[in-house]
Order: C-alpha cells, then sequence, then structure tokens
C-alpha cells in the first residue's frame, strides 16, 4: 500500500467487516439467548427451547462460523489492497 489512502480504505474496509460480525454475534448470543428467548420457547431444538439452545450452543457455532468468515473476508481484502502474505 503506497499511498495513505488507500491505508485508510484498507482500515475503513477491516473494521466495517469487524463490527458487522460483532453485531451478528451480539445478535445471536444476547438476543436470541436472553432478549428474546421468551418468544422462542414453543421452538424445540433436540429436546430444548431454541431461545436456551442459542445460548447454551448456538451462539458459540456462530462465533466460530464468524472466525472463518472473517479470515476469507480478511484474505480477500489483503489480496485486493496487495498486502496478502
Amino acid at each position: 500500500m503506497a499511498d495513505k489512502s488507500s491505508a485508510n480504505t484498507y482500515w475503513a474496509a477491516n473494521t466495517r467487516i469487524i463490527l458487522i460480525s460483532l453485531a451478528i454475534w451480539f445478535v445471536c448470543s444476547f438476543g436470541l439467548g436472553i432478549i428474546l428467548r421468551p418468544m422462542l420457547m414453543g421452538i424445540s431444538i433436540g429436546g430444548a427451547d431454541l431461545g436456551f439452545w442459542f445460548a447454551q450452543n448456538g451462539s458459540i457455532y456462530v462465533f466460530l462460523v464468524l472466525i472463518f468468515a472473517y479470515a476469507a473476508k480478511m484474505n480477500k481484502l489483503d489480496r485486493e489492497h496487495g498486502v496478502e502474505e
């Protein structure tokens, strides 16, 4: 990255990806597992209601998916800006 505007564009894109990932994780862990849990009590997954499942398992699975999605997005962003390893 030769110029400062390219570096600013790179970090703005990186920050956007991070904020979107955090928002998704927040909605899945706090939103579905705590706030919306009473509304999800009628839906059953593996013998437990969906809200409990998100609080115990779903947020962890979403976090793992977000890790791999973030790595893929950052690899693409690195290639676009010429800073790949």
